[in-house]
C-alpha cells in the first residue's frame, strides 16, 4: 500500500464573509475503485489577516462529505449562531447511531458493538503497526516451531531449559528475572515494582482465616521482635487473593483444575526489603492447607510462591490489565465520541488519549475472550476470567483507580523502594497540573461546569455504562465543580498512558521465565509438606507448548513500535487557541524533566524501574 502526502493550496478572490463551516468532498477518481484520503486539517486564511483553523484528522471515503466545525474550542452553552447549533445536534445524533453500546453480560461493562471488520476507519490502527506487530508475532512463532515447542506437550526437562525459549529476544530484566526469581527479596520486590503493583495492602490485623502463628514467624522478624509488634509498628503488609476463592477451574485433560485463592505475608525487614514469611495457597484453613514458610523445604517454598504467582498473574491480566485499563478506556471513548461535539475542548483535550483503543479492544476481545483465546489457555477458563471480571467490577470503587487515594487506602505512603507509587504519584501530579491548566481556561466558573449538557452526558453514561449505575462506587454521577472534573481527567490522561504501562509493559521481562508468573499451573498445591521436588515443580508448570505460546504474546505486548505517540505530544493540532499550546509545552517540559530524574536514579539500581519514564510512555493504550 502506497502513502503519500501533500498539502494544496486553493485561492479565491471573492469574500468569503463569516466561515462557519468548511464542507469537504472526496469524489471517486477512479470507477469501481475504491481508496481513502486523510484529510488533517483545513486552514482558512482571510483577507483580514485572520487563520482559522479547521480540524479533521479523518479517512475520507468516494463520495464521502464531511463538514467540519473551526475557530476556537466551544462549549454548547456558547454557540448562539442557528447554523452551528444544528450542526452540533446533527453531530451528535449521527454519532449516537454510530456509536452504539453492548455487553458480554450485565455484570461487566459495556462496549462498543463493532467487529474487527467494521471498526471505523479513523479508529484502526496503522498500517505500520499492524504489519510490525505481525512480523514480532510470526518471528517468535517460527522460532519455537523450528525448536519443535509450539505444539509440544511434553514436560520441561529442567529450569534451565525454560530460559532457551529464545535464541535472543531477551532483555536485561528478564535475564535477571530468570537468575534471581528464587530469591525472596526479589520476590517481594515484584509486588511494588512489577507488573502488578497494586495488589498489596498494610495489614492491621490478621485475617482469621489465616492463624499465622507468632512462633512461626519470629525466625523472619527482626531479632526480639515479636510479629504483633511488627504489625503495629506497620512492617507487615498483606497479599489477600479472596476474589478467586470459589471460581471453579477449567478442565484439563477431563479433570477441573485447582484455582489458588492465596494469602501472602510480606515483611519490611531491617535491610528495607520486602519479602514473603508465610503463605497459604487457599482461603480456608485446613491441615491439608498448610501455610507454608521460608524454612520449609526449597521445593516446597518455591511452589508456595509459584501458586501466588500463578493467581496474580490472573487477577492481573483479567482485571488490573483488561479491565481496568482497557475495557474502562473504551467507556470512556465511546461515551466521548457519543456525547461531546468535536468543536468542545474536552473533546480536543481527550481525543488523542484514544488513539486505537476501539480497534484495540474489539480485537483483544476476540482474541483473548474467544473459545480459544488467551484466557481459555488459563486455569480458570474464559468463562472463570468473566466471573472473576464481574466480581472485581461489583468490588469497584472510583477511588481505588484515583492513585493518590489508592496509595492512601492501602497504606503505602512510607513502604520503602516503591518506584511505581514515587513515579506515578509524579506523573500524576504533572497531568493535573496540567489538565488544570486547560480546564481552567474553559471554565471560568462551577457553574460553567454545571451548565455544559454535553460535559455532563458524557459523565453521566460513564457511570451508567462502566460503573454500571452503582452509586456506592463513588463514582460521579453529575460534575458539580471544575476541580471534580479536574480529577476526572486527570485520571483519564494517567490511566491510558502510566497506568497502562504499569501493568502491561514489563510483562515480557517479569513473566518471560514461566515459574516467576503462569496463567496456567497443572497440578494442585502440596497438602503436606515434605512431599515435593524439583520434578513436582516442573509437572505442575505449563508444558512446553503451552509455556512458548503465551511468552510469543508477551513479546509481541511488550515491543516498542516506530508509530508511538509519547505522552505530552499532540501531533494532530487541533487547538488553535495560543494559550492552550504554550501549556502543551509546558507539560512536555515537566514530563522530559521526570525523565531525567528516573534515568538518573535507574542508573544507580541493579533493577530498573523504567516502566513509569515518561520518555516510554505512550499517550494512550497502543499494545
Amino acid at each position: 500500500m502506497n502513502e503519500t502526502t501533500g498539502t494544496y493550496t486553493i485561492q479565491t478572490s471573492s469574500s468569503l464573509g463569516k466561515v462557519l463551516l468548511v464542507k469537504v468532498e472526496k469524489s471517486q477518481r477512479f470507477p469501481f475503485l475504491e481508496s481513502q484520503w486523510f484529510c488533517s486539517k483545513i486552514t482558512v486564511s482571510t483577507p483580514e489577516g485572520e487563520s482559522l483553523l479547521f480540524p479533521c484528522h479523518q479517512w475520507l471515503s468516494n463520495n464521502e462529505v464531511v463538514e467540519l466545525r473551526g475557530g476556537k474550542a466551544m462549549k454548547a452553552f456558547e454557540d448562539e449562531h442557528p447554523l452551528l447549533i444544528e450542526h452540533r445536534k446533527n453531530e451528535l445524533a449521527s454519532k449516537k447511531c454510530f456509536f452504539r453500546w453492548t455487553s458480554i453480560n450485565e455484570k461487566l461493562p459495556h462496549h462498543s458493538d463493532f467487529t474487527v471488520s467494521n471498526v471505523p476507519a479513523d479508529a484502526r490502527m496503522s498500517i505500520s503497526r499492524f504489519l510490525e506487530s505481525k512480523k514480532a508475532l510470526y518471528v517468535g512463532i517460527l522460532e519455537v516451531m523450528l525448536k519443535g515447542m509450539l505444539t509440544s506437550e511434553e514436560n520441561w526437562q529442567s529450569l534451565e531449559d525454560i530460559k532457551r525459549i529464545f535464541w535472543t529476544r531477551k532483555t536485561q530484566i528478564s535475564d535477571y528475572v530468570s537468575e534471581h526469581w528464587k530469591e525472596d527479596d526479589f520476590y517481594g520486590a515484584q509486588f511494588l515494582n512489577g507488573v502488578n503493583p497494586c495488589s498489596i495492602k498494610r495489614c492491621s490485623e490478621l485475617p482469621s482465616n489465616f492463624p499465622v502463628s507468632e512462633e512461626s514467624v519470629k525466625p523472619f522478624l527482626e531479632d526480639g521482635s515479636t510479629l504483633a509488634n511488627e504489625i503495629k509498628t506497620g512492617n507487615i503488609f498483606l497479599y489477600d487473593q479472596k476474589i478467586l476463592s470459589g471460581i471453579p477451574g477449567k478442565l484439563y485433560h477431563g479433570e477441573e483444575l485447582q484455582v489458588p485463592a492465596p494469602l501472602c505475608l510480606l515483611y519490611v525487614n531491617p535491610e528495607k526489603k520486602l519479602v514473603p514469611i508465610a503463605i497459604q495457597v487457599h482461603q480456608e484453613p485446613s491441615e491439608k492447607n498448610p501455610i507454608f514458610l521460608p524454612s520449609d523445604s526449597e521445593t516446597d517454598w518455591l511452589l508456595a510462591k509459584i501458586f501466588v504467582k500463578n493467581a496474580n498473574m490472573i487477577t492481573h491480566q483479567a482485571i488490573s490489565h483488561l479491565k481496568n485499563t482497557h475495557f474502562l478506556s473504551e467507556v470512556w471513548a465511546m461515551s466521548l465520541f457519543r456525547n461531546i461535539s468535536a468543536i468542545h475542548p474536552i473533546h480536543k483535550l481527550l481525543i488523542p488519549h484514544f488513539r486505537w483503543t476501539l480497534h484495540l479492544n474489539t480485537q483483544g476481545r476476540e482474541f483473548l475472550l474467544g473459545p480459544s483465546g488467551t484466557f481459555a489457555t488459563s486455569a480458570i477458563g474464559v468463562d472463570g476470567t468473566l466471573e472473576l471480571m464481574a466480581r472485581a467490577q461489583d468490588e469497584l470503587t472510583y477511588t481505588s483507580l484515583c492513585l493518590p487515594d489508592d496509595i492512601g487506602a492501602r497504606g503505602l505512603e512510607s513502604i520503602p523502594d516503591f518506584y511505581y507509587r514515587d513515579d506515578g504519584l509524579k506523573i500524576w501530579n504533572i497531568i493535573h497540573k496540567f489538565v488544570q491548566a486547560v480546564v481552567g481556561h474553559y471554565y471560568r466558573s462551577n457553574n460553567e461546569v454545571v451548565q455544559d449538557s454535553e460535559l455532563q452526558a458524557w459523565i453521566q453514561e460513564i457511570f451508567t455504562r462502566y460503573f454500571l449505575g452503582k452509586k456506592s462506587s463513588g463514582c460521579p454521577e453529575a460534575f458539580q465543580n471544575v476541580e471534580e472534573v479536574v480529577k476526572f481527567i486527570t485520571l483519564v490522561i494517567f490511566t491510558v498512558s502510566a497506568q497502562h504501562a504499569a501493568v502491561n509493559n514489563g510483562q515480557f521481562d517479569y513473566q518471560m521465565f514461566i515459574p516467576n508468573g503462569s496463567l496456567l499451573l497443572r497440578k494442585p498445591s502440596p497438602t503436606t509438606k515434605g512431599q515435593t521436588s524439583m520434578a513436582t515443580i516442573l509437572e505442575t508448570l505449563p508444558n512446553i507448548g503451552e509455556s512458548v505460546k503465551t511468552v510469543v504474546l508477551l513479546y509481541v505486548l511488550s515491543q516498542d513500535y516506530s508509530d508511538s505517540v509519547p505522552l505530552g505530544s499532540y501531533p494532530e493540532e487541533r487547538f488553535q487557541e495560543p494559550e492552550v499550546k504554550l501549556m502543551m509545552m509546558k507539560f512536555q517540559a515537566d514530563l522530559s524533566n521526570l525523565s531525567n530524574v528516573i534515568k538518573a536514579r535507574n542508573a544507580k539500581l541493579e533493577v530498573p524501574y523504567t516502566n513509569l519514564d515518561p520518555s516510554q510512555l505512550d499517550s494512550s493504550i497502543m499494545k
